[in-house]
C-alpha cells in the first residue's frame, strides 16, 4: 500500500476570465490529488489527513472512495475545509490564494502507527506549511524513514502561506536525510535556491525536476541525469498536473517493486526513461481537461 499524508481542500476555479467570474468548486489538494490519481492508476493507497466533517469534507471524502482510497486513516473534525482559490493563467498555469485560518486540516495528529502493508509514504504541499499540522507530518515522515518505508517529498511551494522563507528553506533541508525520492518544479527549485546534486547529498536517492511542457529531468546518485520530454496536448490548465506526475512515478516505482533505495539504484537509464515518460503522459491528460482531473490506468495503456 502507498500512504498519502497531507491535506485535502476545496478548489474554487473560475469558468471565465476576470476577478469576478463565477467559482466553480473542485476537490483538490496536492496530496488529495495524488491519492486520488495513485487510486485511478490501480495502486492500493490509502490517504492519511484531517477533513472537515461539513459538505465539503464529505464530497472530499466520497471522492477517495470512487478512486478506490482507503480512508480509514482520515481524522474528521467540525472545523471548515480550507479553500483554495484559482485564478487560470492564458498559458493554463494556475495560482492561488488560501482560506487557510481555523480549518480542520491543520489540526492533524500523527497517527500511532501506518499500515502494516504500507510501501511507501507522499508528503508536501500545504500540509508542510501551516501549524500546528505541519510538526505532526514532519514527525511521520521522519518516524516512516526510520522504519525503513520509502518516503516520497513534493514541497509544492506556495509562497504566499510562508511568512519566513528562510526558516522554511532551512526546515526543507532537515527534510532531505528521510526522504528517499524528491519531486519538484523548476519554479519550486528555484524559490528554494537549491541545485538537485546539492539535495541528493543531503539524502534522497533521486531527485526528479518538472519542466512543464519541456519534460522531466532525474537526477540520481551515481551521477546520472535523464530526461523526457513534454507531451504535446492543448492545454485546459495545468491543476493537479504535478500531483499526478507523483502519483504516476509511485505507481510506476511499485509496479516495477522499486520503492527501496537500492532497487531505485538499479533502475538505470532505460527504467527511468520509462517512467519518466509515464508520468509525462499522465501530467498531459490531466492538463487536457478541466480541474485536478487525473487519468485512469486503462488511459496510459502498458506501464
Amino acid at each position: 500500500m502507498i500512504v498519502v499524508a497531507g491535506e485535502a481542500l476545496i478548489d474554487l476555479v473560475p469558468r471565465a476570465a476576470g476577478a469576478l467570474a463565477d467559482l466553480r468548486p473542485a476537490l483538490g489538494g496536492g496530496p488529495y490529488n495524488t491519492a486520488v490519481a495513485l487510486g485511478r492508476l490501480g495502486s492500493p493507497t490509502a490517504f492519511c489527513s484531517r477533513i472537515s466533517s461539513d459538505a465539503f469534507g464529505e464530497a472530499l471524502l466520497d471522492g477517495l472512495r470512487e478512486a478506490g482510497v482507503d480512508v480509514s486513516f482520515v481524522q474528521r473534525g467540525s472545523e471548515p475545509t480550507t479553500l483554495a482559490v484559482a485564478s487560470i493563467g492564458v498559458d493554463g498555469s494556475a495560482a492561488y490564494s488560501f482560506y487557510v485560518e481555523g480549518t480542520a486540516d491543520r489540526l492533524f495528529t500523527a497517527p500511532a502507527r501506518l499500515p502494516d502493508t504500507a510501501r511507501a509514504v507522499s508528503f508536501g504541499t500545504c500540509s508542510l506549511v501551516l501549524e500546528p499540522g505541519a510538526s505532526a507530518y514532519e514527525e511521520l515522515l521522519r518516524t516512516a524513514a526510520a522504519q525503513g518505508v520509502f518516503t516520497a517529498l513534493d514541497p509544492n511551494i506556495r509562497a504566499v502561506l510562508i511568512p519566513d522563507a528562510d526558516a522554511y528553506r532551512a526546515r526543507f533541508t532537515s527534510w532531505l536525510p528521510s526522504v528517499s525520492l524528491l519531486k519538484l518544479s523548476e519554479e519550486d527549485a528555484k524559490w528554494l535556491g537549491g541545485t538537485p546534486r546539492e539535495w541528493l547529498a543531503a539524502g534522497p536517492c533521486a531527485v526528479v525536476v518538472t519542466r512543464g511542457g519541456d519534460g522531466l529531468t532525474v537526477f540520481t546518485r551515481d551521477g546520472a541525469e535523464h530526461s523526457v520530454p513534454g507531451e504535446e496536448v492543448d492545454v485546459v490548465d495545468t491543476i493537479g498536473a504535478g500531483d499526478t506526475v507523483n502519483a504516476a512515478l509511485l505507481h510506476g516505482l511499485s509496479a516495477r517493486d522499486a520503492l527501496s533505495p537500492a532497487a531505485l539504484a538499479d533502475l538505470g537509464a532505460d527504467g527511468w526513461t520509462d517512467l519518466l515518460r509515464l508520468a509525462a503522459r499522465a501530467a498531459a491528460i490531466t492538463c487536457s481537461r478541466a480541474g485536478a482531473e487525473p487519468p485512469y490506468a486503462v488511459e496510459l495503456g502498458a506501464l
